[in-house]
Parts: structure tokens; sequence; C-alpha cells
């Protein structure tokens, strides 16, 4: 094979393992912000008067597991795609994932259990 045909070859299989690795990153940003805004709302919830104790320590423990799934996301980048990445991706999600202080909170779904009673 002439080499300008190989050098064609591997640049363009560069860039494709490129956008790849970069839909990749992307994919997982958005799983990290789905979790942090998961959290936001799950605490606001936990937080809210109109809970009972049974379902405030439930709400709590929700909030641990999803504070584990979310630093092991965390992690996950950095391991994928390195510490500066993970940390970038955490700032940007942090600073742009919230909750809008209006929303009304006995409008939100309840767990299948919860619809039973």
């Amino acid at each position: 094979m002439p080499t300008h045909l190989l050098e064609a070859s591997i640049y363009h299989g560069t860039r494709r393992a490129q956008a790849r690795q970069g839909n990749h990153l992307a994919v997982c940003i958005e799983e990290l912000a789905n979790l942090r805004f998961t959290i936001i709302l799950t605490a606001k919830w936990e937080a809210s008067a109109t809970e009972d104790v049974e379902r405030r320590d439930d709400l709590r423990a929700d909030l641990v597991s999803l504070r584990r799934e979310y630093s092991k996301k965390i992690d996950e980048i950095a391991m994928t795609f390195g510490v500066q990445q993970a940390i970038d991706a955490k700032e940007e999600v942090e600073r742009s994932v919230t909750v809008p202080q209006s929303i009304d909170l006995t409008d939100l779904p309840r767990d299948s259990k919860d619809q039973e009673n």
C-alpha cells in the first residue's frame, strides 16, 4: 500500500476514534447531569414538610446511593478521559444543573409502593 494511502487511512481512523471518544464523554457528562438533577430534587423532596418520617428516611437512603453513583461517575470519567476532563465535567454540571425554586414537590410522582397505600 502506498505511504500516502496508509497515512490517510490512519488519519481518518484517528478522527473517527476521536469523534467516538467525544461522543462517549458527552454521554458521560449527560449521565452526570441527570444524577445531579436527581440528587438536588431528592434533597429538596426530603427536606419538604409534606413528607412523613418514614418517607424521609427512604429519601435519605436514596440520597446516599445517588451521591455514591455521582462520585463513581466522576471517577469513571477521570479513568477514561483524564482527571482534568473529570474536573471540568463536574464543574460544568454543578454550574449548569439546577432545579427551579418554584417547583411544586406535591406534584411529583410517587414510588409504586407509595401509590398502593
